[in-house]
């Protein structure tokens, strides 16, 4: 897996990877029904602070949002 920098990505490419993923995730929140404007708030959040990585898999030709320990734990690469 491969690390993909945030400020190279065009900002709409950005919203489309992190709205996939959310809708892909299908996040339980507990009771309270969360608006996906909120839950896309809260990934764009985890990304800025760093918490959060996107990295490409060459071999699955995806990306995917990892936090960064997983990343670590994978001993992925920074682009």
């Amino acid at each position: 897996m491969i690390e993909i920098p945030v400020d190279r990505l065009d900002p709409e490419l950005l919203d489309a990877i992190i709205e996939e993923f959310v809708l892909r995730e299908g996040t339980d929140y507990g009771f309270q029904e969360v608006a996906l404007e909120a839950k896309l708030a809260q990934v764009r959040r985890q990304i800025g602070r760093g918490q959060v990585v996107i990295v490409f898999d060459p071999e699955l030709e995806s990306c995917n949002l990892l936090t960064k320990e997983q990343f670590r734990k994978l001993g992925a690469t920074a682009e």
